[in-house]
C-alpha cells in the first residue's frame, strides 16, 4: 500500500513538474492513472492487481503509449494531400535520383540509371494519373514496369508501335503523332530529367512553366516593373522543327547531360515526329494535344540562349548609353556606373562625356515563344536593340521572324501590343463624366437592341404559326367530307402530280414561293419569314410606331458619338478631361471584343451580342451542361483575373454566358426563365451573379497556393479549354469499353464526338481557352466516363490526356 502510495506521489509531482509542456499531451493519461487509483480505493486497486497476477503499467510506457496515439490521432486529423502536392511528392522522388547522377557539373548515365528504372516510371505514370484527375487507389492499368525499363535499357522499346497517328479527313489534310500510355510514361519521366538538369540555369527573363513564374508573372513584371517605356515590340516567330534545329537543341543538352543513350531515344522521337515542338504556331499551355509534355521544358532549353543574349545586349546599351548624373536618380547601381565608366576610358568623374546622351533602359519578357521588348530611349537605339534580337533569332536559333515587326511608339500609339493573349497599353485616367456620357450611351443601344430582339422574335413566331397553318389547310382541304377547300386549292390541285403525298406537296409549294420572292437573296429563314410573311402582316401603325422608336434610338447614340469626339478633340490638352501625361502607366486590358466574337462563334450569343442556348448541349444532362458554362467561368476568372478591365469581363460573364446557361436549361426543360434560375442553384456551380464575384474567386483559390498554382505543376491543365469544342453523346448499348482517359479504368456510358469550333492554325489572340485545337480531331469519337466529361468541361484535365489511339471491341 505504501509503495502504491509513493508512487502515486511521484507521479503527481511530475505532472505537476511539467505541467506547462505536458498538460495538453499528458491529460489523457493523467486521468487513466487517477481513475485507476481512486476509483474504489488505493488498496481495492492494489488487491485486484496482485490478483490478476498482471504486472503494473510503468508510467514510461504509458507515456510513450500516449505519444503513440497522439501521432495516429493527428495523422487522422491531417488533411490529405492534394492532387498538385501528390505530382510534386512524386517529381521530388525522381528529382533525387537525378542528382545522385552529377559529378563535376554534368548529370551521367542518366537514362540507364533513372528513366529506365521501374521506379521512377511508376512515379511518371503516377503524374500522368494525376493529370487525368484519376484517383491513385483506383485500379491501375496492366503495365509491368519492370519489363518497360529492361526495353528502355536494352533499346528495344519501339516508339512507332507505341504512338498513334491522327490524320484529318479531307483529302491532303494534315497529321499528327499522338503517344500511347507507354510512351507517355516515359515521356513523363524524360520531361522531369530535363526539368531538374536545365530549371536552375534559366534566366529571370523567362517567365514559361517554371516554379513561382507564369503568364501571371510575366503580366505583372510587364506593368510594375517596366513604367512607361518609349519603345515596344513583340517579335512574332514560326517555326517548325527541322535539322537544324534538332542538332542545335541536342547540343544544348549535350553541355549538361553526358548520356549518348537519352540523346539517341530524344531523337528517336523527333524522328517520329512524336515530338511536336513548333514555334509560334499555337498557343502554349492550353493543353492541347499537338503541344506535348516535352514541348514546353524543350523550347524554353532552346530559348535560354535568346535570354543571355538579351542580357548581353542590354549591358551593351545601357553600358554605352546614361544621361544621368546621379545614379539614384537613374535607379541603376553602382557597380553599373563603375562598368559604364571602365567602358568610356576609366574616368569615373568624367560627366561631360554622358552629358546628352541618352538615358537607355531595355526590358525583357518571355512566355514561351513570346517576347515583349521594352526600350526607354531614342528610336535609332530602339530600332539596333531590334535589329540585334531579329539576327539572333534567325541566324543563331533558325527561328523564321515576321516581316512585319515594327516599333510601337507607346506614348502615341493607342492600340497597344498583344502578348499572351491581353493587349499591352499605356493609358491614361478618364473622367468621370466621360464614362457618364459611354455609359450613357451604351444603356440606350442595349435597349434598342433588346426591343429588336423581342421584335425578330415575335415575328418569326408569327412566320412558323403561318407555315404550321398552311399546312394544316392542304390537309383539310384533301378532306372533301370538311367542305373547307376553296377555289384557290382546287385550282392549285390542278398542278400537283398523282400519288404525291401531301408533305411533299407542301414543300413544292414553298419552293416555288421562294423563287418567286428571290429568298436566296436574304440572310436566313427567320429575315425571310419576319419579312415577307409577319411583318406585312401586322398594323402598319405598330410597324412604323416601332421603325420610328429604331431610327431615333440611333441617331441618339450616332449624335453623341460625334459630340464625344468633338468634345475630347477640343479638349484633349486640358485636365478637365485626362490628366497629365507623366501619370500614364502600362495597362494590360483582356480583348473585351475578340471574345465577344468568340462567344458567337461558340453559339453562346448570336450576331447582336445576345445570349442564347446552346443547342449541341440541350440533350445533355443538368450537371454536364451546367459545368460546361462554369468551366468557361472559371478559365476566365483565372486567366484574366489580373488585368484592369477585369470588371467588363465580369458583366460580360453574366450578361453572356450565365443567361445563356439558364437559357439552354430553359431549353431543355421548355420554362421560363425565372423558373429555371429559381430551380438550378447556379452560384453553387461557380456561376455567380456580378456582385457574388469576390466570394467566387475567393473559393477557387486553395489553400495552399505555393503549390496548386505552380505553374510548373498547373501547366496544360489550369488554362485548358473545351468551351472551343463540344461533345454530343452517341449511344452504344451493344459494347462497354473504358474511359479514354489514361490511367482510368471506369467504364464509359457512351462515346462522344468532338466538335472543333475553332481550327485557326495561327491564332490572333489566345483568350484564356484552346483557340488551335488540331483539325485532325474534329469528328474523333471518344469514350469518357461521367466524371471526365465533367472534368473537361472544367478545365480539371485537358486534351493531352485522352488516349486517341484505344481501339473499341
Amino acid at each position: 500500500m505504501s509503495f502504491l502510495a509513493s508512487g502515486r506521489g511521484r507521479f503527481l509531482r511530475e505532472i505537476s513538474r511539467h505541467r506547462p509542456a505536458l498538460q495538453g499531451r499528458y491529460t489523457a493519461c493523467f486521468r487513466r492513472h487517477k481513475a485507476h487509483f481512486l476509483l474504489d480505493g488505493i488498496e481495492d486497486a492494489a488487491e485486484s492487481t496482485i490478483g490478476s497476477q498482471e504486472p503494473p503499467v510503468s508510467l514510461a510506457k504509458s507515456l510513450a503509449s500516449l505519444a503513440e496515439e497522439s501521432t495516429i490521432a493527428a495523422q487522422r486529423q491531417r488533411k490529405p494531400l492534394s492532387r498538385m502536392e501528390r505530382k510534386r511528392l512524386a517529381e521530388l522522388r525522381i528529382k533525387k535520383r537525378v542528382k545522385a547522377q552529377y559529378l563535376n557539373g554534368k548529370f551521367y548515365d542518366l537514362m540507364g540509371k533513372v528513366v529506365a528504372s521501374a521506379d521512377t516510371l511508376e512515379d511518371a505514370y503516377d503524374i500522368v494519373r494525376l493529370n487525368s484527375n484519376v484517383d491513385l487507389a483506383s485500379p491501375r492499368d496492366d503495365v509491368c514496369f519492370i519489363a518497360l525499363a529492361e526495353q528502355l535499357r536494352s533499346g528495344e522499346f519501339d516508339i512507332t508501335s507505341n504512338s498513334f497517328s491522327v490524320a484529318a479527313k479531307r483529302q491532303g489534310g494534315e497529321r499528327i503523332v499522338l503517344p500511347r500510355l507507354n510512351l507517355k510514361v516515359i515521356q513523363e519521366a524524360v520531361r522531369v530529367v530535363l526539368e531538374v538538369v536545365f530549371r536552375p540555369q534559366f534566366s529571370k527573363i523567362s517567365h514559361g512553366c517554371r516554379s513561382g513564374r507564369g503568364y501571371h508573372s510575366a503580366l505583372r513584371f510587364i506593368s510594375t516593373e517596366i513604367g512607361v517605356p518609349d519603345w515596344c515590340f513583340t517579335v512574332p516567330m514560326y517555326k517548325e522543327v527541322d535539322s537544324n534545329v534538332v542538332l542545335k537543341l541536342i547540343s544544348q543538352i549535350q553541355e549538361k547531360i553526358v548520356d549518348d543513350q537519352l540523346v539517341a531515344f530524344m531523337q528517336d522521337m523527333f524522328d517520329a515526329e512524336v515530338i511536336n515542338l513548333v514555334f509560334g504556331g499555337f498557343p502554349k499551355g492550353h493543353g492541347v494535344p499537338q503541344e506535348g509534355v516535352l514541348a514546353p521544358i524543350l523550347m524554353n532549353i532552346y530559348l535560354d540562349s535568346f535570354d543571355h543574349e538579351v542580357f548581353r545586349i542590354c549591358m551593351k546599351h545601357e553600358g554605352l548609353y546614361s544621361g544621368a548624373k546621379n545614379v539614384t536618380e537613374n535607379q541603376g547601381s553602382k557597380l553599373r556606373h563603375w562598368f559604364r565608366s571602365q567602358m568610356k576610358d576609366g574616368d569615373v568623374n568624367n560627366e561631360d562625356q554622358t552629358e546628352g546622351q541618352p538615358n537607355v533602359r531595355l526590358y525583357a519578357c518571355r512566355y514561351m515563344d513570346e517576347i515583349f521588348v521594352a526600350v526607354v530611349g531614342s528610336r535609332d537605339i530602339a530600332e539596333t536593340v531590334k535589329s540585334e534580337v531579329v539576327d539572333y533569332l534567325s541566324k543563331s536559333l533558325y527561328l523564321k521572324v515576321d516581316d512585319g515587326l515594327c516599333l510601337v511608339p507607346v506614348k502615341k500609339d493607342s492600340r497597344g501590343l498583344q502578348f499572351a493573349g491581353t493587349v499591352v497599353k499605356a493609358a491614361t485616367k478618364e473622367s468621370a463624366a466621360l464614362k457618364t456620357v459611354h455609359k450613357l450611351k451604351e444603356k440606350v443601344r442595349l435597349f434598342a437592341c433588346q426591343k429588336q430582339e423581342i421584335w425578330d422574335a415575335m415575328n418569326l413566331r408569327l412566320g412558323k404559326k403561318w407555315l404550321a397553318y398552311g399546312l394544316r389547310r392542304v390537309k383539310e382541304s384533301e378532306i372533301k367530307s370538311l367542305g373547307l377547300s376553296t377555289p384557290l386549292l382546287d385550282h392549285i390541285a390542278q398542278f400537283r402530280k398523282e400519288g404525291m403525298k401531301t408533305d411533299h406537296w407542301f414543300k413544292t409549294l414553298l419552293k416555288v414561293w421562294m423563287q418567286d420572292i428571290d429568298a436566296k437573296n436574304e440572310a436566313n429563314e427567320e429575315v425571310l419569314l419576319s419579312k415577307y410573311i409577319a411583318e406585312p402582316a401586322l398594323p402598319q401603325e405598330l410597324r412604323d410606331a416601332f421603325n420610328n422608336f429604331q431610327k431615333q434610338a440611333n441617331d441618339y447614340i450616332s449624335s453623341e458619338t460625334a459630340a464625344t469626339e468633338a468634345l475630347l478633340s477640343s479638349l484633349k490638352n486640358k485636365e478637365s478631361m485626362y490628366t497629365c501625361p507623366d501619370d500614364a502607366a502600362i495597362k494590360i486590358y483582356a480583348p473585351l471584343s475578340y471574345i465577344k466574337k468568340c462567344l458567337n462563334r461558340y453559339g453562346v450569343t448570336n450576331l447582336e451580342g445576345f445570349p442564347k442556348h446552346v443547342s449541341a448541349l440541350v440533350l445533355q444532362d443538368d450537371e454536364l451542361i451546367i459545368s460546361w458554362f462554369a468551366g468557361i467561368i472559371h478559365r476566365w476568372v483565372r486567366w484574366f483575373s489580373e488585368v484592369d478591365n477585369f470588371k467588363e469581363l465580369q458583366l460580360m460573364l453574366v450578361e453572356c454566358v450565365r443567361k445563356s446557361c439558364i437559357r439552354t436549361l430553359s431549353a431543355k426543360y421548355r420554362m421560363y426563365e425565372k423558373l429555371t434560375e429559381k430551380r438550378f442553384e447556379l452560384d453553387d456551380y461557380g456561376i455567380p451573379m456580378v456582385e457574388d464575384f469576390e466570394a467566387m474567386i475567393a473559393q477557387l483559390e486553395p489553400s495552399s497556393s505555393s503549390v496548386s498554382t505552380d505553374e510548373a505543376l498547373t501547366y496544360g491543365i489550369s488554362s485548358s479549354g473545351l468551351c472551343v469544342l463540344t461533345l454530343s453523346r452517341v449511344r452504344v448499348p451493344a459494347r462497354k469499353f473504358n474511359c479514354f482517359v489514361m490511367g482510368c479504368q471506369s467504364s464509359s456510358p457512351s462515346l462522344y464526338i468532338i466538335h472543333v469550333k475553332e481550327k485557326q492554325r495561327f491564332p490572333g489572340w489566345r483568350t484564356g481557352f484552346s483557340s488551335s485545337i488540331h483539325g485532325s480531331l474534329n469528328g474523333r469519337r471518344i469514350g469518357l466516363c461521367t466524371q471526365h466529361v465533367k472534368d473537361l468541361y472544367l478545365g480539371q484535365i485537358s486534351l493531352q490526356s485522352v488516349d486517341f489511339g484505344v481501339l473499341i471491341r
